[in-house]
């Protein structure tokens, strides 16, 4: 089942997906395969009699407009082209452009569907081999942070320097877009109250106290943060969703290639450390993998003090968003247990508050 973001059923998702096809091409009769969905859906595409494979990408309607998808596809070729990191090649359609717009077809999506009257989008990417550390990898995950550390640093130096086309526009990932009043993945309490009312695990569901600590730490957050301020030296493109599953290793070349720019926009450099962590800030672990993090991404741009003192409002931010996006996102599969992970989210903000962060850094 697609969660309601605006999709119409896999039937009629895997009818635009065909039908986006049909603007390139790939050959006399290509296949297409269901991967996964988040904010999109996902599909693998292939011609088997050439050997060729794709991934498709169907956007979530409503959540880019067209000017904001094609910005982030020309930032990923100028990456490309730049010779800065790889990442897959955007693939054009048969008229040389890289979104397809689909018209909107009330046969296929139906009369309730959201959007309705709007078109779709879609584009096509080279298929990706590779895989990423499985969290349960210790020495894996270690050198993954800090093959992390060193890319997100080379994207941070490229993006100071970039030059972007007239009309590039990304959003931008602030206070104001996260944990505050127009949050881009709704609110952290609705998150929570997903967790209450989705407890089956018999898992303790946070009381009133510790809604008042997440408050209380929220407002923690808010203050440090504008303090922290948004001058060019800290905030600027950056990926945004800059974690393990989202590099992947050619085993055979040993070649990393970053995927998925879904979510990337402005905001500050350090939130990229933040989203390396996205899942498990809570493991005991976190502190070697940011210190990896750091000592590669240290190599190419230097992190001051002050920098460094705001680790753990980040981590702690990114951690409060994800919350939020849980709760919006009620049929992900990101965690085993919403519940659970919003109850060590309290316990994540009690330690930050008492300034005994020993898995986030001290704040």
């Amino acid at each position: 089942m697609l969660p309601d973001l605006g999709w119409p059923g896999l039937d009629r998702a895997h009818a635009l997906a065909e039908r986006a096809l049909t603007s390139y091409d790939l050959g006399s009769a290509p296949t297409v395969s269901f991967l996964g969905v988040s904010e999109n859906i996902t599909y693998q595409v292939d011609d088997l009699a050439g050997g060729r494979r794709w991934a498709l990408r169907l956007y979530r309607p409503g959540y880019h407009p067209l000017e904001e998808i094609i910005s982030e596809l020309a930032w990923i070729q100028a990456l490309r082209h730049d010779g800065v990191i790889r990442t897959p090649r955007v693939v054009p359609s048969r008229d040389g452009e890289l979104v397809t717009v689909i018209a909107y077809d009330q046969s296929v999506l139906g009369a309730r569907s959201a959007g309705f009257g709007e078109p779709r989008y879609a584009a096509l990417f080279e298929w990706v081999r590779g895989s990423s550390p499985h969290p349960s990898d210790a020495v894996g995950l270690l050198r993954g942070f800090s093959a992390l550390g060193e890319i997100t640093a080379r994207l941070h130096q490229h993006a100071r320097a970039w030059r972007p086309p007239a009309g590039f526009t990304r959003f931008a990932w602030t206070w104001r877009t996260t944990l505050g009043s127009q949050g881009r993945w709704g609110s952290w309490q609705d998150g929570i109250r997903i967790a209450a009312n989705g407890d089956q695990n018999g898992l303790k569901v946070i009381d009133s106290g510790g809604i008042a600590v997440l408050t209380r730490a929220v407002g923690e957050i808010r203050r440090r943060i504008e303090r922290f301020g948004t001058g060019p030296d800290r905030f600027g493109l950056v990926h945004a969703d800059m974690r393990l599953a989202n590099l992947l290793v050619d085993g055979r070349s040993e070649e990393p290639t970053v995927i998925d720019f879904d979510d990337c926009g402005f905001s500050w450099y350090l939130f990229d450390l933040a989203a390396s962590l996205s899942f498990i800030e809570h493991r005991p672990e976190v502190g070697d993998l940011v210190e990896a993090w750091l000592a590669s991404y240290r190599r190419h741009v230097p992190v001051s003090a002050e920098e460094e003192s705001m680790i753990a409002t980040f981590v702690l931010l990114r951690r409060l968003l994800l919350v939020a996006w849980l709760g919006s996102h009620p049929e992900a599969d990101a965690v085993a247990s919403v519940a659970e992970y919003a109850t060590t989210s309290c316990d994540l903000a009690d330690d930050y508050l008492s300034g005994s962060c020993s898995s986030l850094l001290r704040p």
